[in-house]
């Protein structure tokens, strides 16, 4: 499977190199660690085009609506359609570096995202000195209010942020959030298209401390909200 197979590389180098170096982002000095947090997955919000067919979404980015990857978007019908690049291994821009999703057109049963409900999640981190990890993630039915704690060797830092819905765009200087993904179409779980556009992945960057030791990132969301958690990725 494709992202797995990314993520592995990418893990077996880490083990190696202790980190990653990022070829796009926009300092050269930079190293990049796709965080492992497939076992922390227990949500499939993305239709993938595997083996010629189309496996649905289960459990979508809201209760009613998903993403289709290019290649099921495509077999949909839809000449130019506003969906997931079938590569999962997002480019990096000027705003983030390389972002791991996990999705797979050639996988028809494993977890893509994570369902954020009143439990915390922690993340583990590969222990290290980060000067940035984006948090990837859809907010539905409104905003959601997130609190996240940064555990390092000497002790932790909790903050709060808002996240956006997932139909909201962000200014292009927000010191906070990007976008992993922009302007997606969403799709019922029979692929029907419910709406053409203006749908994101969002990227909160939560601004560890450089000179500290990060060995955890906890998070919860303490709205009433659909929350969806999709990778992280720290510099």
């Amino acid at each position: 499977m494709q992202s797995k197979l990314v993520f592995k590389c990418f893990l077996a180098m880490s083990i190696v190199c202790g980190l990653l170096v990022s070829s796009g982002y926009n300092s050269k000095n930079n190293y990049v660690v796709q965080v492992d947090v497939e076992d922390l997955l227990n949500a499939r919000p993305v239709t993938t085009f595997t083996n010629g067919k189309l496996v649905h979404w289960t459990k979508g980015v809201d209760r009613d609506n998903g993403f289709l990857t290019t290649s099921a978007a495509k077999f949909n019908g839809e000449a130019a359609p506003k969906a997931l690049p079938d590569n999962p291994l997002i480019p990096a821009n000027s705003h983030h570096p390389e972002i791991l999703l996990h999705y797979d057109n050639d996988d028809a049963k494993g977890y893509q995202a994570r369902l954020l409900d009143t439990n915390a999640l922690t993340i583990t981190m590969l222990k290290g000195k980060y000067k940035d990890l984006y948090i990837c993630l859809t907010s539905a039915y409104g905003k959601s209010k997130l609190q996240y704690e940064l555990i390092y060797n000497d002790g932790a830092d909790v903050k709060n942020i808002i996240v956006p819905d997932w139909a909201t765009d962000v200014p292009d200087n927000d010191p906070d959030f990007s976008y992993v993904v922009h302007d997606l179409a969403k799709w019922s779980n029979t692929a029907s298209q419910t709406e053409p556009n203006h749908h994101n992945i969002h990227a909160l960057n939560v601004h560890p401390n450089p000179t500290r030791v990060l060995k955890e990132v906890r998070i919860k969301n303490q709205s009433k909200t659909y929350l969806l958690f999709w990778a992280a990725t720290g510099i």
